[in-house]
């Protein structure tokens, strides 16, 4: 930080045209920079505050032009769950793991902002990140919307978003069964290539656009990384339809 301080302070007096004077005299040049900015230490923070406000700007097109590039994979995968209005105008995409305390967290945050506005498409992407227990949920959520659907996969992802204990296999055939789903039969599935291609495609995904965390939003053009209120998401929607 201090380096960061310095390289602005000095990039900021050298602009100066008062000091923009003979620089063969290194010493004397020196003496001017340092007397400037001990007279005006305000020139520091002013110069750090633009620095920052464009590395901003650089990191939000580089995700723009990263969200552009894979739009087909974000929005029309062909197999993640799709909520929401799917004829909305604004399209959020939502990267999660089961096992994601940030992720619970979100969870009646998103809900709230598909419920209060109803022209928002919702796209999950299982992205589990956080060990075995979170690639075991998100292979039982993914089985079940295979074997039984996609009412089923929100009953059952919906679930694992509110539950807090150990994710076994036990655990989900039991919690399959309070949803008056067939346990059995989907754990069958758990293991199918076609699950691990769909968790694999995601990681991929994730790894293009740069997500090491979750959850992550992408909302239109705009990526959203961590928890976020509904309130922010729902100004940021706002700002987005212009």
């Amino acid at each position: 930080m201090f380096r960061t301080l310095t390289a602005a302070a000095l990039t900021c007096a050298m602009a100066l045209p008062a000091l923009a004077q003979d620089t063969t005299d290194d010493a004397a040049f020196g003496e001017r920079v340092r007397a400037y900015l001990m007279a005006n230490p305000e020139v520091i923070m002013e110069a750090v505050g633009v620095l920052q406000q464009r590395e901003e700007a650089a990191a939000v097109q580089a995700d723009e032009q990263m969200v552009a590039a894979q739009a087909d994979a974000l929005t029309d995968d062909g197999f993640s769950w799709v909520g929401g209005n799917p004829d909305g105008d604004i399209t959020v995409v939502e990267f999660m793991d089961y096992r994601c305390g940030y992720c619970k967290k979100a969870f009646p945050e998103v809900e709230s902002l598909l419920s209060s506005d109803g022209n928002i498409k919702f796209i999950v992407k299982e992205f589990p990140i956080l060990g075995e227990q979170s690639v075991l949920g998100s292979q039982f959520a993914i089985a079940t919307q295979i074997v039984a659907g996609e009412d089923a996969y929100k009953s059952v992802h919906d679930t694992l978003m509110s539950y807090n204990g150990e994710i076994t296999r036990d655990s989900l055939t039991r919690l399959a069964g309070t949803l008056g789903l067939d346990g059995e039969a989907i754990m069958a599935k758990v293991d199918d290539p076609e699950v691990a291609r769909r968790i694999t495609a995601n990681r991929a995904l994730g790894d293009a656009l740069n997500i090491s965390g979750t959850p992550t939003f992408v909302v239109q053009d705009q990526m959203v990384r961590g928890y976020v209120p509904a309130d922010q998401l729902q100004k940021l929607v706002d700002q987005l339809r212009g």
